[in-house]
Parts: C-alpha cells; sequence; structure tokens
C-alpha cells in the first residue's frame, strides 16, 4: 500500500489513513504525472485513435479528479482549519491544469483528428459522444482563442474558484458562529420535544446551559415553524435571512462583493468566447438552446402559478389575522402561520407525522423499493468512513456488484448545508475490468438526540424523506449505469436541465401508499402510518404548491437575468434585480433586510449559474415520466415493466445518447407539462 492516502487508487477511498499533510504532495505528483502525458501527446507524431490517445488521457485525469474529489468532499463534509487552507493552497493548481488542458490546442486538434478520420465510424454511441463532447469542451474552455486571451481566460477560470470557494467558506462560517441560546423555557412553547431536546443537547455540548439554536436547518427551521413567540421567530429569520451579508455578524464574511467579482468574471469569460452572456454559454451543453426559451418557460410556469399563490396568500393572511391575532403577517411569521392553518384545514401536523418516520424504517421501506422496482439487492458494507455516524452499502444485481455508495444523513459542525450527491467514482469497463461506480450521499437532518446517556432513533420529517429519496434518485443514475465508458456513465454527460429528472422522478414515491407502509413506524405504539393520517398527508400535498411553485421560479428567473442580461459593471445592483424579479412573479414581497442572495451557493459556489431553473425544467420530464408507472398502477406485471424501462432508457444509458432521445424512448413521446401542473394541484376543476 503507498505511504499517501490520496495515491491508493486500488479500490475505495483510504478516509482511514488520510491526513491532510497527503494532500499537497498527492496533487503535485498527479499534476507532474498529466502534465507529462500531455506532453507526450502533444508531441506523438503518430494518428490519434481512441487506445492511443483518449484512454491514456481519461485514465491520468481520472486519477487526478477521483483524488481531488476525496479532497473537495473532505472540505465540504469535515471542514478543519487545516484542511481548508491546505484545500485553499491547491485548488488554484487544480484549476490552472484543467484550464490548460481545456485550452489545449494540440489536443483539440487531435480530437478533431479522429472525429474526422475512419475510426470514428467504426466507435459506439457512447465513444463517439465523449469525442463530440470533448471538442464541445475545448471550445468552451477557450482552446481557439489566443494566446493573450488564454491567458486572461486562465486568469479568470483560477479568480473564479477562488471567489466560489470564499463565498462557500462564508456561509458555512457564519452558520457555524451563530448560535442562540434561550434561558427560560417559557419562550420554547409551541416547539416539539424532541426539537427542545436537540436544543438543550446542543447547549450541554457546548458545556451551556439552556436551549440552543444555530442556523443549521433542523434546529432553525422549527422555531420558525412552531415557536409561539413572535420575537423569537423574528430573531432567528433576522439571522439566516442576513447570514453572510454586511447586516450579518462578521464584516469578513459579506459576500456582497464576491457576488459582484463572480458575475464581473462570467460576463467576461463569455465575452472572450464569444457569446453575449455567460447564460449563453452555459446553455451550450444543456438542453434548453437559449435564455429566451428558458425566460418564456419560467415566465409561463409563472403566469398559471400566480393565481394558485395568489389563493394561498390570501388563505393565510387571513387565517393569521383571525385565528392567531396577527394583523400584519411578517416573513417570521409565515411558516408558523402556515403550519397552524395546515394543521386546523387538515387536522394534523408535521410533527405528528415525523414521529412515524424512523432512520432505520425508512432506509430499510427506501431500499425494499429500490430492490424491487430495479431489481437489485442492497447490502451493509464495510470502508473507511470519515465520520462516526456516515454507513457504507454495496449493490448487487444477481449476485455481481454494481455499486456502492456512502451514506451521510446527520447535520454538524464543520459540514456544508444541504443535500447532494457526489460520485467518489465512475463506471468503466477497461479491457474487461470493471470498475464499479462508488457514490456519497449526503443530507443534513437532525441527528439521534441523547437522553439520559441513551441514544435514541433519529425522526425523519416528511419534507427530509422526500429529500432522501431526490438523492437516491441522483445515486441510482450514477450506479445503476450499464455504459461501459467513464466520460458518459452516470451521470457525467447527462445535460444539466436533465440530472434532477431520476431525483425528482423519486420524490413521487413518497406519497405512495404501498411504498409508506414499509417505510413507518410510530415512535411509541411501532404501528405503521394509519390510512386515515396517509389521506390527510395527500389532501395537504398540495398545500400552498402555488407559492412553493412562484418561489421557484423567481429564483430560477433571478438567476437567469443575472447572467444574461444584468451588467455587473453597471448602476444597477443585484439586490435591485432581485426586487425586480420579484415585484414582476411573486406574491411575497421580503423585508428589506432580507439578503437571501448572499447565501445563495447553488448558483455562486454550487455549480447552478444559469441553470437554477433545471429544478423545474427537469419536472416537467419528472412528472410526466412518473405518469408511465401511474398508468400502470393496479397491474403489477405493467409496473414490473415500466420499472424495468424506466432503467433501462433513461437510469442505465448514462450521458451516451441525448437525454431528450431517452425520456422520448421511455414515453413514446417528447414531454408535456400537464402531469406537473396536475402533481402540483393546478388544473382547473
Amino acid at each position: 500500500m503507498t505511504a499517501n492516502a490520496l495515491l491508493d487508487f486500488s479500490d475505495l477511498p483510504r478516509f482511514d489513513l488520510f491526513n491532510h499533510e497527503h494532500v499537497t504532495p498527492a496533487i503535485d505528483a498527479l499534476l507532474t504525472e498529466a502534465r507529462q502525458l500531455v506532453n507526450s501527446l502533444e508531441t506523438s507524431n503518430a494518428t490519434p485513435t481512441w487506445d492511443s490517445f483518449v484512454i491514456p488521457l481519461e485514465s491520468v485525469t481520472e486519477r487526478l479528479g477521483r483524488a481531488w474529489g476525496v479532497v473537495s468532499h473532505l472540505n465540504a463534509v469535515v471542514d478543519t482549519t487545516e484542511l481548508r487552507a491546505t484545500y485553499n493552497e491547491n485548488q488554484p493548481k487544480v484549476t490552472e491544469f484543467w484550464t490548460e488542458l481545456g485550452q489545449n490546442l494540440k489536443l483539440f486538434e487531435k480530437y478533431k483528428a479522429l472525429q474526422a478520420s475512419n475510426e470514428y465510424h467504426t466507435l459506439n454511441f457512447a465513444r463517439k459522444r465523449i469525442i463530440d463532447n470533448a471538442i464541445r469542451d475545448f471550445r468552451l474552455g477557450g482552446a481557439e482563442l489566443s494566446d493573450d486571451k488564454k491567458i486572461r481566460f486562465a486568469e479568470i477560470q483560477e479568480q473564479h474558484a477562488t471567489l466560489s470557494t470564499r463565498f462557500s467558506e462564508n456561509v458555512l462560517d457564519a452558520t457555524n458562529a451563530y448560535e442562540l441560546l434561550i434561558a427560560d423555557e417559557s419562550r420554547l412553547a409551541g416547539l416539539p420535544d424532541d426539537v427542545k431536546q436537540a436544543a438543550h443537547t446542543s447547549a450541554e455540548r457546548e458545556g451551556k446551559t439552556g436551549w440552543r439554536f444555530t442556523l443549521h436547518f433542523p434546529s432553525y427551521f422549527p422555531v420558525l415553524q412552531y415557536a409561539d413567540d413572535r420575537s423569537l421567530r423574528e430573531t432567528i429569520y433576522r439571522a439566516i435571512s442576513t447570514k453572510a451579508s454586511e447586516l450579518g455578524e462578521k464584516p469578513d464574511w459579506d459576500n456582497t462583493k464576491n457576488i459582484v467579482d463572480l458575475l464581473k468574471l462570467r460576463k467576461e469569460e463569455a465575452k472572450l468566447l464569444g457569446y453575449q452572456s455567460f447564460a449563453e454559454v452555459s446553455l451550450v451543453p444543456k438542453m434548453a438552446t437559449s435564455p429566451h426559451q428558458v425566460i418564456q418557460f419560467l415566465q409561463d410556469l409563472a403566469r398559471r402559478a400566480r393565481p394558485f399563490a395568489e389563493n394561498d396568500l390570501a388563505e393565510v393572511r387571513s387565517f393569521a389575522k383571525n385565528e392567531l391575532g396577527i394583523d400584519k403577517l411578517e416573513a417570521w411569521d409565515l411558516a408558523y402561520a402556515s403550519e397552524k392553518l395546515r394543521e386546523q384545514r387538515y387536522a394534523f401536523s408535521e410533527q405528528e407525522v415525523k414521529l412515524y418516520f424512523p432512520e432505520h424504517k425508512v432506509i430499510n421501506g427506501l431500499f425494499r423499493l429500490i430492490q424491487t422496482m430495479f431489481g437489485v439487492e442492497i447490502k451493509r458494507d464495510v470502508s473507511p468512513v470519515w465520520h462516526a455516524d456516515v454507513t457504507f452499502y454495496r449493490i448487487e444485481k444477481q449476485g455481481h456488484l454494481i455499486g456502492q455508495f456512502y451514506l451521510d444523513l446527520y447535520a454538524r459542525n464543520g459540514k456544508r448545508g444541504g443535500a447532494w450527491m457526489d460520485d467518489a467514482r465512475g463506471r468503466k469497463n477497461l479491457a474487461g475490468n470493471l470498475q464499479t461506480p462508488i457514490a456519497y450521499l449526503t443530507c443534513n437532518f437532525t441527528e439521534p438526540a441523547i437522553v439520559d446517556g441513551v441514544k435514541k432513533p433519529a425522526y425523519f420529517t416528511h419534507d427530509e424523506v422526500i429529500t432522501l429519496f431526490h438523492e437516491f434518485g441522483h445515486g441510482l443514475h450514477h450506479m445503476l449505469t450499464a455504459v461501459d465508458e467513464l466520460g458518459v456513465s452516470g451521470i457525467a454527460g447527462v445535460e444539466w436541465d436533465a440530472v434532477e429528472l431520476p431525483s425528482q422522478f423519486m420524490e413521487n414515491f413518497c406519497w405512495e401508499w404501498d411504498v409508506l407502509q414499509h417505510m413507518t413506524a410510530h415512535a411509541e405504539s411501532g404501528e405503521s402510518l394509519p390510512r386515515a393520517l396517509y389521506d390527510k398527508m395527500i389532501a395537504a400535498k398540495n398545500f400552498q404548491s402555488g407559492l412553493q411553485m412562484l418561489r421557484q421560479v423567481e429564483f430560477s428567473l433571478f438567476d437567469m437575468h443575472l447572467h444574461d442580461d444584468y451588467d455587473p459593471n453597471g448602476m444597477q445592483s443585484v439586490a435591485d434585480l432581485l426586487a425586480e424579479v420579484r415585484h414582476k412573479v411573486a406574491v411575497i414581497i421580503p423585508p428589506a433586510f432580507n439578503r437571501f442572495q448572499n447565501s445563495f451557493s447553488h448558483i455562486f459556489a454550487g455549480g447552478y449559474a444559469a441553470g437554477y431553473y433545471s429544478y423545474k425544467w427537469a419536472e416537467v420530464l419528472s412528472a410526466d415520466a412518473y405518469g408511465a408507472f401511474e398508468e400502470a398502477q393496479g397491474d403489477p406485471n405493467r409496473l414490473a415493466e415500466t420499472g424495468l424501462a424506466f432503467q433501462r432508457e433513461i437510469l442505465s444509458v448514462g450521458g451516451s445518447r441525448p437525454a431528450l432521445e431517452s425520456f422520448t424512448a421511455f414515453r413514446g413521446r417528447e414531454p408535456n407539462i400537464d402531469a406537473l401542473l396536475r402533481h402540483s394541484g393546478m388544473t382547473s376543476s
């Protein structure tokens, strides 16, 4: 075994041997190796072939990508001062290499020569697509720029990577630094017992008395949702909505300038490449064809959703005034009043539902569904992990390993907020040596409570269950691939606005009676979810769906306009643009102090720049795809056939063909919006 854990590619990542001191020597060695190979390919006079050119280049860059992937993952889930420092030290070097590679005119010419060769016509579709994608990416990477412009393009990439990292670090630091200690338990009236217990445990862990609340979602959101104390709700709301801004706790964490600088860099990059806007650049490898098409799509959704949203808001305002004595509904009242209205209207609370979803039952029910639908087995497996709470599993089909995944479920200090799937390793089959895919599945749920020294099971809200299913959809897309070519296996090479199809598709099963029966057990009685409560959940499923739809459209339009027609060098501020978008589509206008944009990590640090619309775009695809399962209800044979068809036409093909072709192959036609509107309760009755 090699002494440096990052250079051990024999099998699973060696988290047990990892030390932050490994990073620099490993990355330096891999960069040297990669540059030597690139130089060899550049100077070779041999005619480029798949075996002599593509495979060696793919192999050497994969090693670098896997090693840096481990570092990036650890930086997101176990942030430490030492790891952050070495990550920031090495990130510019890694960015520089990828930029150099993307601009390498000699390699670009060899790919074009391969595309024009007789061999190209003998290759399978997956290999052709890899070559075609590479040529496209070289153009987007600046390969055709003049030397002076290449230098500036490279500077932009490095500065962009640094700023994105700084943006993310500011959000994380602001999140980790904040705490609200409550000494008087009477102020916690309305909060569920498990929330209070978690807050009490959090305080004890820090050596403090009382109840401690943070800006991690499982901690702060129940306050907004359940706390009767209005001033407490306002305090938490102000903290979360001013995070990483000039109104936050520390000026050093203010992301305002980082946002502007990122936008300036993106606009300059687009101009260098000959595009009018960064949105145009972003859409080149996506399903959508132009910013105008996306904006029209979003405006159409807004138009359809607005009457429902206006009704949702009128109802909750009236309820808050008449039933709760809140004459003017403020932002910090909305979740609270909405939950009370939901409880009154549907005679149940989210907390009541939560008591039926213990972690072990949810996980077992999820696995049972996947095993049944796709004909696989999921088993516990053994691997080094980065935290004691992380579990590891393997997926087998007919006794053969096809994929593995890590499951990291709980929120904690030093862990980036949100939920995501990332790949630790992709599938490839080289000369009969099959490399199976490995995924990271990361969430931020409430950890199990410790009561009188005894660890209790973690219980999930139904929204958290939906989140888990969502991320597993991504994981299945990555792990159930049957493509042998690394560049288009799993999620690799899939258009960005289609990658959410499998994830959003899986969410639908969280509402199926038969599925829920196998993933619920009450905290006290152990009985599964009662039919009466399920019926109430279904009745409430589209509660405030108009408001939710408009909120996502608002974020998507803001993102698209930022990267299409907004001038970061002009007089209009980013906040002004957001206000303008809200004026056009929103029915709820947040208070003036709200700085949502300053922690909008998706678009400033998460790869969704000019791509946030993809959630709604893919939701059209996923709702329509799920319609095939709805049509097969009641016929077990047809259901099984539909599951296998979904696996065959969408999950297994990865990026080896255009997403629209995969969808059409599964559904027998192109997608339409009707299913999404129906699932959201937005059809005229």
